[in-house]
């Protein structure tokens, strides 16, 4: 009876702890072939993975099995590349809700949030709200673009003050 009552109040204390938003809205839809290319990181949560890095692109690729080689780069602060090789695959038939690993097994969400007619921004986030990535196919981002992105990260519940802005060259 002991271990029943520690469970549930260890169960009670974990859950309500725990953070709950309300779902995360995805685009429609994502057109494969093309999203597929060079994404320039405008701005991103920080972690470790990318931790002091600059210059950071991700450049997609189509598998004949239909799942996506991804080749994350960047330029470390002490001035050398730094490079990591995944792969990504779609979760359902929008395209909107990608598995990425770059350390199989271990596979992480990958949800296109916003992305624009033109294919040339989106922003990328998952349901936790603990990584969040504004990209473009350029190396900027004008105002207007940027304040309507962050709107929407806003909106997501996403937390747009821990945002740190990618240094390109």
């Amino acid at each position: 009876m002991f271990k029943m009552f520690i469970t549930f109040i260890c169960s009670f204390v974990f859950l309500g702890c725990a953070k709950h938003y309300a779902p995360l809205p995805t685009v429609e839809k994502v057109d494969l072939n093309r999203y597929l290319g060079t994404w320039y990181e405008i701005a991103r949560y920080d972690h470790s993975f990318e931790k002091g890095c600059t210059n950071v692109s991700a450049t997609y690729a189509l598998n004949d099995d239909g799942s996506i080689n991804v080749l994350n780069q960047c330029t470390k602060e002490d001035g050398t590349h730094k490079e990591a090789k995944g792969i990504a695959y779609a979760v359902d038939a929008t395209n909107s809700k990608l598995r990425v690993s770059f350390f199989r097994p271990f596979y992480g969400n990958y949800w296109v949030l916003m992305l624009d007619e033109n294919y040339t921004y989106a922003l990328i986030g998952e349901p936790s709200r603990e990584y969040l990535w504004i990209l473009s196919r350029s190396k900027n981002i004008d105002e207007v673009t940027k304040r309507q992105i962050l709107n929407k990260a806003a909106e997501c519940n996403y937390d747009t003050s821990k945002l740190l802005w990618v240094k390109q060259e």
